[in-house]
């Protein structure tokens, strides 16, 4: 039976509405079925959107909060600090200014190493772009812009130690020069603010900023800095009525201006200033040493044979390898060895009056010191310092003499334990490490072989008397040019004609202080840090242009000898300089009528104890007495606002010491 089949109607308008709502029914019902392929259908966000929004929020909130940090008032910051820690003391200009200080003796600042900026004035065409620009201090930007173009404008030529050929980079000018060594870090800064506060202002301070990678003579010989020192002191003394110049160095500074009071001394024909035996007892009053390395730190002698630090020698025990490999392309810690040999200053650091001073083979100054020993305190007497018992004896001596010692083994036993082969009796150079067909960085150790690499391991043990002719083997270049600007031993008769040269004018033993027994000398420096005194190295195993010495790292003193950590001996100082360096000239070297101070300048030691910051809120802290932080101890700075307003050493109380810098001074064999 069939069915008659019904014709379909022609679609018209209405029914085609009507079919496309059912097809949109259907989809809504496939929607409330199938919700997460409904997503998948209709979502248009993508990456891009949502990295845009991310960049979007960020950007608006940081607007947002620089908006509330402007227009919060100045006071806030300081009312939550307070609010946290309790009410702050008065800056110290502010307390002096109270008590009635006023501006006095004009006051020149000297930087340090590394501290103050360096200006392009003429460079390749890498550097496009950077005419007086800082390649060093400020943002470093162009390191991360241009990192091998960097390091050639830095470097000077490791020929003649002045400007490569079509390079001038210059020191800035004006207290700008060395306030802040990058955005947020001071150096001199605070110093500065605090005077500013009783009264000084730019024509009543002057820092005496130089390009400090150069020797001290070519900063004269290039530059004419010496002489333009000599100038504006004789302007500050002359516009300020005749009252003489407080001048305060830091760090390198310390030996920067020991040389500038001999070249203003010397005549003219002696590459000197002219200015006569009498010029320093007529234009200054007092020199105010901030952490003075005076007779050197054994931390150069790691930075010039291995480009290391404590830091470094941490960092590497972290990530082995990494830092010697060829990162980014760059051959990292060969770069900075080339770079930083041809900076003659860092010769002017190496330790001065050999073991002597520093110590031998079984013995140092300070091999009693106990690491783990909390030190008495002591501000207004010498007694307990001089008898020694600033720190309780140690358990177990160190043998801080020696410098370098090839493994923990050797810096421990006897020396007549020790079986050691002289590198110098005819080592043999010559035959490259490996294929350096690949290094961009070309060091002088490629030069040395593997008979000399082994030579120097066989030699075992390197006190501050050996130091030298290790640096001569392994730095040639440098130590060639270094011996015509520095020297490190102790003059035996400083009436010897020699001495006249500048190459001596920078170590205390080998000179004479000026003829102004008016004049005061103080050395200000901070204790209590654990600080690089002697170190444990190894040999690297062979890659492709290695640096084949290396600290190491995994050395450790244990309970046994805790000033052991690391592959590094610490001892007290300031992070960089041992007391014995910075304290042992005023301690004994000058103190009173000596040859080396035959005028009897009066000499004062006032040391820092060291106590870090609270909390984050107090930054680097308002007693540190780190070598860079203890430019904002709050009690330096009170010294020598003091000091600058017209007091003496005496009026601040004389020697202020917490170290044992007085019986390790008495253990040195001078002649006095």
């Amino acid at each position: 039976m069939s069915f008659p089949r019904r014709r379909k109607a022609p679609k018209t308008q209405n029914s085609e509405l009507h079919e496309i709502d059912g097809e949109n029914e259907d989809d809504d019902d496939d929607k409330k079925r199938n919700p997460k392929t409904n997503l998948r259908k209709d979502k248009r966000w993508s990456c891009v959107d949502s990295c845009c929004w991310l960049i979007g929020c960020i950007c608006s909130i940081w607007w947002f909060l620089l908006f509330l940090y402007n227009a919060m008032p100045a006071s806030f910051p300081q009312y939550v600090t307070e609010a946290i820690t309790g009410p702050l003391p008065d800056p110290p200009g502010v307390k002096l200014l109270k008590e009635g200080l006023k501006v006095k003796h004009p006051v020149v600042f000297v930087p340090g190493i590394v501290t103050g900026g360096l200006e392009l004035w003429e460079g390749h065409q890498c550097a496009e772009g950077l005419f007086r620009k800082r390649l060093w201090g400020g943002s470093f930007g162009e390191l991360y812009k241009r990192p091998l173009c960097w390091v050639e404008h830095i470097s000077l030529d490791n020929e003649t130690g002045l400007d490569p050929s079509g390079i001038r980079l210059r020191s800035v000018s004006g207290l700008v020069a060395a306030d802040y060594f990058a955005p947020g870090y001071f150096v001199w800064a605070v110093l500065i603010a605090n005077l500013a506060r009783i009264g000084y202002e730019e024509k009543t301070m002057y820092m005496a900023a130089y390009d400090w990678r150069l020797s001290f003579q070519n900063t004269e010989v290039r530059d004419q800095t010496l002489s333009r020192i000599k100038s504006n002191i004789e302007l500050m003394v002359a516009t300020n009525g005749g009252k003489k110049v407080v001048v305060i160095p830091h760090s390198m500074g310390v030996l920067y201006f020991l040389h500038f009071m001999k070249w203003v001394e010397a005549p003219a024909p002696m590459g000197g200033g002219g200015g006569g035996l009498d010029w320093c007892a007529k234009h200054i009053k007092a020199v105010m040493n901030i952490g003075a390395p005076f007779l050197g730190v054994p931390k150069a002698v790691a930075g010039l044979f291995s480009i290391e630090a404590k830091d470094i020698a941490i960092a590497r025990a972290f990530a082995p390898g990494v830092l010697d490999k060829d990162v980014f392309g760059l051959q990292t810690f060969q770069h900075m060895m080339r770079m930083t040999r041809t900076w003659d200053s860092t010769m002017s650091m190496i330790p001065k009056g050999g073991d002597t001073i520093w110590g031998g083979l079984d013995w140092s100054p300070e091999g009693d010191f106990n690491c783990s020993a909390k030190k008495l305190k002591n501000n207004d007497t010498q007694t307990a310092d001089q008898s020694g018992k600033g720190s309780l004896g140690s358990t177990k001596r160190v043998n801080y003499g020696r410098i370098l010692s090839f493994g923990k083994d050797v810096a421990d036993i006897h020396s007549f334990e020790i079986k050691r082969v002289d590198f110098r009796q005819g080592a043999v150079k010559g035959n490259n490490l490996i294929n350096t067909t690949k290094c961009d960085a070309w060091t002088e150790y490629h030069e040395m072989g593997i008979e000399g690499v082994k030579a120097v391991a066989d030699y075992k043990v390197y006190t501050a008397g050996s130091i030298l002719d290790l640096l001569h083997y392994v730095a040639p270049k440098l130590m060639a040019r270094g011996d015509a600007h520095f020297s490190h031993g102790i003059a035996d008769n400083l009436d010897d004609p020699k001495y006249e040269h500048h190459k001596y004018w920078s170590n205390p033993l080998e000179t004479k202080l000026p003829n102004a027994p008016d004049m005061e000398i103080y050395t200000m420096y901070g204790v209590g840090v654990p600080t690089e005194r002697a170190y444990v190295y190894k040999l690297t195993p062979a890659a492709e242009c290695y640096i084949p010495f290396q600290i190491d790292a995994s050395a450790e003193g244990g309970s046994e000898n805790p000033c052991l950590k690391g592959g590094v001996f610490s001892v007290d100082g300031d992070e960089t300089v041992p007391v014995l360096s910075a304290g042992f000239m005023c301690a004994k070297g000058w103190r009173g009528t000596t040859r080396f101070n035959p005028s009897g300048i009066r000499t004062y030691i006032r040391e820092y104890d060291h106590a870090p910051p609270a909390n984050f809120l107090e930054g680097r802290g308002t007693q540190s007495g780190a070598h860079v932080d203890i430019m904002g101890n709050f009690a330096l700075i009170e010294d020598v606002i003091r000091v600058a307003a017209g007091a003496t050493g005496e009026d601040l109380g004389g020697d202020q010491v917490y170290s044992d810098i007085y019986k390790w001074s008495e253990k040195i064999n001078l002649q006095l």
